[in-house]
């Protein structure tokens, strides 16, 4: 459908939405900001009178039920996001979620469905966006057998995020706003899912090495649920093999990366802002830089696409709702199996 004039409501006010969501579609033609909602008016009111947005509501449930709406954009904790999605589509509006998708499985299949039953509507999840800039290059090297026959991957993403016992509780660690979703898992599996068939079993162990953290709602020290560390394997549908090491508590930590190898050659991503990749070949003794070609590169472009969906220009490729329920699956299986001591999970 093709339209015009599109009124934008937001629900949540997070750091993405103030940095990214917000400033980004008050630069397209055509949208307006019409309402927004945050945890207290106060903070709704505030972020409304910083990026000029015409009116603040007390809650969320106020800009689902606003004829001023078109489209949503929920920038929540995932503790909200089912609810708000399903809502938001059942009341006729275009949803732009945050990710991760929802507190577990269920929520996703949830949203899922909901989603297919307004096929009219446009249903969006911001994507991971460590490797934006360069799929399409590590996509290419793949498919032109620069690799050769890839054989397994390795994901390392380790941090000293949480250096002690007396470190703020995060809400990515507080498993009532975030569920199953652990560390940067989901938002890693993602990006793997791009080049990379999804995994069709996966095993996995982990620790809290830090079991307790300061409650910034209460100042209390309060006990962690959610593993600050996790070693995890698995066998991709097409049969390669991987493997993830996630970590919040590592000292002197290598830069974040994910690590290809074929029988001819290997390939390593920096988890990073235009992060840089790097090839060897079997018959070279060292790796070198590739540099990814400008018209290659790929961008942030998430508000751009959701508009352009909603006025019938483009197809949302990043995210859909399908592969936010395909990483979903793996973060619950991971997590499924971390609490059965590593037992193997079938996706």
């Amino acid at each position: 459908m093709l339209q015009d004039k599109i009124r934008v409501g937001f629900i949540g006010a997070g750091q993405n939405s103030r940095k990214l969501h917000i400033p980004k579609l008050l630069a397209l033609p055509g949208v307006e900001l019409r309402e927004i909602a945050n945890r207290t008016l106060a903070s709704a009111e505030k972020v409304s009178s910083e990026f000029n947005i015409h009116k603040a509501r007390a809650s969320w449930q106020e800009i689902i039920a606003s004829a001023d709406i078109d489209a949503i954009v929920i920038g929540t904790w995932p503790y909200l996001h089912c609810e708000s999605t399903c809502a938001a589509l059942e009341a006729g509006k275009h949803v732009l979620c945050e990710a991760r998708m929802a507190m577990n499985l269920s929520e996703a299949e949830q949203m899922q469905k909901t989603s297919k039953a307004h096929p009219n509507l446009v249903s969006q999840l911001v994507p991971a966006p460590f490797t934006l800039h360069s799929d399409k290059t590590i996509r290419e090297y793949i498919d032109q057998d620069r690799l050769g026959d890839l054989l397994y991957f390795h994901a390392d993403y380790q941090s000293n995020t949480v250096s002690s016992c007396s470190t703020p509780l995060h809400w990515r660690r507080n498993k009532k706003y975030s569920g199953e979703n652990t560390m940067v898992l989901g938002i890693i599996y993602e990006s793997i899912c791009r080049w990379i068939p999804p995994a069709k079993m996966v095993n996995a162990t982990g620790k809290i090495f830090n079991n307790n953290a300061l409650d910034p709602e209460t100042g209390e020290l309060v006990p962690v649920e959610i593993p600050d560390y996790l070693s995890i394997q698995m066998e991709m549908k097409n049969g390669i093999r991987g493997s993830m090491l996630l970590s919040e508590t590592g000292l002197h930590s290598p830069c974040p990366s994910i690590k290809l190898f074929g029988t001819g050659g290997a390939l390593k991503i920096d988890l990073a802002p235009d992060g840089e990749i790097w090839y060897g070949a079997k018959s070279s003794d060292f790796m070198q830089e590739v540099k990814i070609r400008p018209q290659d590169k790929g961008y942030w472009r998430v508000e751009e696409e959701f508009i352009n969906a909603i006025r019938g220009k483009e197809n949302v490729q990043l995210t859909t709702f399908d592969a936010g329920v395909d990483y979903m699956s793996f973060t619950q299986a991971v997590m499924d199996s971390y609490r059965e001591n590593g037992r193997t999970k079938f996706l």
